[in-house]
């Protein structure tokens, strides 16, 4: 499993980038990314772009140069195109890919644009500096004297390259070897910083020297090996340190008095050790420092943990905040740049197509109003603009103004009663007010017009489910794997149809959120009474406790399933269809989740008090989360009640809502709840469970656990309609909002029944 990406930044980072109007790109074969650094206000933004191996960098006026294991990308800034990203900010530069030029794993290391715009790259397997040519793979222009020939041994380990006055003038390189990788065996301090042309030794003894730069009439470069930025006279060889970093040095670029310096964390490795950096006491970081050139202090540093422990490069570029696309983004594909000469007889955009292109970016950055405007706008000039209509509509439901994009919608479908989108859309807004006959009528036109349009047979089986029509609902809900929302499972074997397999070993396997599986886990002892060995794939966080269900042979995660280990396999949320499962034969005995024996959790506390544990919001990426979570100032006078000890289930919890939960004397969990077993042994000690949707109230309800849930508007279909009890979960009470989104009245109702619990358990005292 990744580790993460994470980063920590002294306010004067972003306030620096700034000052100089200007964007840091940082190079990291090791995590396999581009890193944009960016200033966003007072704070950090950091923007990634994946390439295999990227290592050098350059820039020079509007292109950018990327080399990576055995490619290199060129790219283009296109300004306009940058028009097209407004969030979080305005983006004033957008690199585009314009070529990918294949020189084969030659491992290259720095590249410089000289002033007439040629390209240079380090070649350092191949031990040279060379350019390129579309007829060859590279073409050689220079090597060390000391190197007889070319191969691809790596015998000097040549690592970097400076200009001067527009030319290659200076070299460094790991050893002075003529032999395959001769330079590891003095690593520590058989470094170079050489001349070019003539390849004269201006500097040795040096330790792993990386990034040569002139810069203000000064040859600059790294001491990786020590840690240290340096200057060297290119006359006499005297050197002298400017500053000492915190880790292995490489990566070094300019602005103004200010050097922005790559440091890398060193691992413990062969290539690594006996450097003087790793004899050095103190933690190594990674990330980039900045330094005042004027007198060697650290005015500013940004710090990687996590995924990125290595950095390659460091480019300063000079935009605050660009984009760099890449090559399989939708724009790349729409984006031209043509020459004056032709610019000047393209002909002008049709104002239209322009004004639709406009209200269309807005509606995809989310920009509700904006498009709205921009659509009626339009249609005002153009009444029988069908398209722009139908996107009006689209945008009114997704502000959730339902009547009035029915309304769009039912003018589309009058000039193209054909329009599946149109109809899909209108079941959407008729389901959305509840207009459940309506909403049907209009999916089914959809699929009348389109048998195949997989996203209405998915939205009907949401209407068809929440009605209880279940044999119907199972048979739509089939089409979930059509969607551009999931992705099937992927093997020969046979998709198991609820045939009995007595003889065959089935894999079953989890999809979608933990709730869902913690749910649909009831129909696992029904489906291993059909086969002869049900094994189970789910994720780490679960497999503790779905080991444990009845039925269930093995638990394993995803990656450690064998193809050959299984013969039948089915999708978990597809047992229900296969197992002819309705509203009458529904399996709701409980429980049927237990919490493993060998589960240690604290005790929680003796306090004679109703113990109540309680969560407050689902994940933020899920796409009714605005209406479903509940935020936790809304419970403040629930969780203040002194009839009740209460117990926060939340995970993750922030560190505003932290600070509130210690203000009312509730006991935070969040540090116990590492897996659904853990969760699980702790639920089993409280009295009540009360919560929004989400995956701790499956939890308790299949452990049999007295469960209140929270439903808003929309709820999932799931809960049914109209009815405060589960047929799900005998021991689950639901509590509906009235008016949408009032929080208020449904929490006063909530703590009127929980007043009649503590009634009870007061006089039962």
């Amino acid at each position: 499993m990744s580790i993460p990406f994470a980063s920590q930044h002294t306010p004067s980072f972003p306030a620096l980038l700034h000052h100089l109007g200007a964007t840091v790109l940082v190079s990291t074969y090791q995590a396999g990314q581009l890193i944009i650094l960016r200033a966003q206000n007072d704070v950090l933004n950091t923007h990634f772009c994946g390439l295999d191996k990227p290592m050098g960098l350059a820039a020079y006026k509007e292109r950018l140069a990327v080399g990576t294991g055995y490619q290199l990308w060129e790219y283009s800034n296109l300004p306009a195109v940058a028009n097209h990203f407004n969030d979080p900010v305005p983006h004033d530069a957008c690199y585009l890919p314009r070529t990918v030029h294949i020189t084969g794993d030659i491992d290259i290391h720095e590249l410089a644009y000289t002033n007439d715009g040629e390209l240079w790259l380090v070649n350092t397997r191949m031990s040279c500096l060379c350019t390129l040519d579309s007829a060859y793979s590279v073409v050689p222009r220079w090597r060390p004297p000391f190197v007889s020939a070319y191969d691809l041994s790596d015998r000097c380990h040549l690592n970097g390259m400076a200009l001067k006055n527009g030319k290659p003038a200076f070299a460094t390189a790991l050893g002075k070897t003529d032999n395959a990788a001769g330079w590891r065996a003095n690593k520590a301090s058989g470094g170079l910083l050489m001349s070019v042309p003539d390849g004269r030794i201006i500097a040795s003894g040096l330790s792993m020297p990386h990034s040569p730069r002139w810069y203000q009439d000064k040859l600059w470069y790294l001491e990786s090996g020590a840690g240290q930025l340096c200057t060297v006279n290119p006359k006499t060889g005297a050197r002298k340190v400017i500053a000492q970093m915190p880790g292995f040095t490489r990566g070094l670029d300019f602005a103004g008095r200010y050097a922005f310096i790559g440091l890398s964390q060193v691992r413990e490795t062969a290539v690594f050790s006996g450097l003087p950096l790793t004899a050095q006491a103190g933690e190594r970081h990674c990330g980039v420092w900045v330094v005042d050139i004027t007198n060697g202090e650290t005015v500013a540093c940004v710090a990687f943990t996590g995924s990125v422990q290595e950095v390659f490069a460091v480019q300063v570029l000079p935009h605050r905040f660009p984009v760099l696309l890449e090559i399989d983004d939708p724009l790349v594909r729409s984006s031209y740049s043509l020459p004056d000469a032709a610019l000047a007889e393209v002909a002008a955009p049709d104002p239209m197509a322009v004004a639709f292109e406009q209200a269309t970016h807005q509606h995809r950055e989310r920009h509700l109003e904006a498009a709205i405007e921009g659509y009626r706008q339009l249609l005002l000039q153009v009444p029988e603009h069908i398209t722009a209509r139908f996107h009006l509509g689209v945008a009114l439901a997704d502000a959730e103004r339902w009547s009035e994009g029915e309304q769009e919608l039912l003018k589309v479908i009058a000039l193209q009663p054909g329009h599946a989108e149109a109809h899909n859309s209108l079941g959407l807004c008729f389901a959305s007010q509840e207009r459940w006959p309506e909403a049907l009528q209009h999916y089914e036109q959809a699929l009348a017009a389109d048998s195949q349009y997989a996203v209405a047979h998915m939205n009907r089986a949401m209407i068809l489910l929440k009605l209880g029509r279940f044999t119907d609902g199972w048979e739509d809900y089939e089409w979930r794997w059509q969607t551009p929302m999931f992705t099937a499972f992927s093997c020969p074997q046979p998709r198991w149809q609820g045939e009995a397999i007595t003889d065959k070993i089935l894999l079953v396997h989890t999809e979608q959120g933990a709730g869902d599986a913690l749910q649909f886990a009831r129909f696992l002892p029904m489906a291993a009474g059909r086969c002869k060995k049900l094994v189970l794939a789910c994720t780490d966080a679960l497999r503790p406790l779905l080991a444990g269900v009845e039925g269930v042979a093995e638990a394993r995660l995803p990656g450690a399933v064998l193809l050959d280990s299984f013969d039948y396999f089915c999708p978990l949320l597809s047992l229900p269809k296969v197992l002819g499962i309705t509203l009458d034969n529904l399996p709701a005995a409980v429980p049927y989740l237990h919490a493993p024996d060998y589960v240690s959790v604290p005790h929680l506390t003796a306090d004679k008090r109703v113990r109540v544990g309680f969560c407050w919001a689902g994940s933020a990426t899920h796409q009714n989360d605005a209406h479903r979570s509940c935020p936790l100032p809304n419970w403040e006078t629930l969780l203040t009640s002194p009839e009740a000890v209460f117990y926060s289930l939340q995970t993750p919890v922030s560190g505003s809502d932290a600070a509130l939960l210690e203000k009312w004397g509730v006991i935070n969990l969040e540090p116990e709840l590492t897996d659904y077993a853990r969760s699980a042994a702790l639920i089993n000690q409280l009295d009540l469970v009360i919560g929004v949707d989400t995956s701790v109230i499956h939890l308790a309800g299949g452990l049999g656990k007295s469960t209140w849930v929270l439903l808003g508007p929309h709820s999932d279909w799931r809960w049914l309609l109209n009815r405060d009890s589960s047929p799900w979960y005998p021991t689950m009470r639901l509590f509906r909002q009235v008016q949408p989104d009032d929080w208020r009245e449904l929490m006063a109702r909530v703590q009127r029944a929980l007043l009649e619990i503590t009634a009870i358990n007061t006089e039962a005292r």
